[in-house]
């Protein structure tokens, strides 16, 4: 399996539990993890933080990428940035379904993107289903935020700190709470 492959199988949405998934996982998580760890454990300018994630995601980064890290991710390679997006520091990116950051979006202190969900029967829990994460243009999440798989967030809206999306959020809207709720449209 490759890289490749890989996207094309989690865009159907089917469980990742064959044994060549696995150990392809295994082998981007590592990959991930070696690059993460150089990124974390060192002052480096934006255009270093640029260049490890550049290697970290499989493509040439936007030159107006800005991450301050801090950033964690155990997959690494299904993550899309736009131009002019913001990513504070400590958030975690688990990108297995796939993230996408619109452009001029911003990202606050430890945002969680969780594109994977386990089975609810006992039996069968280890299996994940994967599913995108899409945000829009200029979409703002505050700190602290989780994301949970399968959600798209429209153009402008805005995510609330501590906010947990579970659904769908429209465009040119505020959204808050656990789960996070409407609260008012941005006019």
């Amino acid at each position: 399996m490759n890289i490749e492959d890989f996207k094309e199988y989690v865009k159907t949405g089917k469980a990742l539990n064959t044994e060549e998934i696995h150990r392809f996982m295994n082998e981007m998580s590592g990959e991930a993890r070696r690059v993460t760890f150089r990124l974390n454990t060192a002052y480096h300018e934006p255009d270093e933080v640029r260049c490890l994630l550049s290697e970290l995601f499989g493509y040439d980064v936007p030159a107006s990428l800005r991450v301050f890290p801090p950033f964690y991710t155990d997959f690494g390679k299904n993550i899309t940035v736009g131009k002019d997006v913001f990513i504070n520091a400590c958030c975690h990116f688990q990108d297995h379904g796939g993230v996408t950051l619109g452009d001029g979006c911003q990202i606050g202190h430890n945002v969680v993107f969780a594109t994977l969900n386990h089975e609810l029967h006992p039996e069968a829990r280890q299996t994940t289903v994967p599913a995108p994460i899409v945000l829009g243009r200029n979409v703002w999440v505050g700190a602290n935020a989780t994301l949970l798989q399968g959600v798209t967030i429209g153009d402008n809206a805005v995510v609330a700190a501590g906010a947990v999306v579970t659904k769908d959020v429209a465009a040119n809207t505020i959204v808050g709470g656990i789960p996070a709720k409407f609260i008012k449209n941005i006019q």
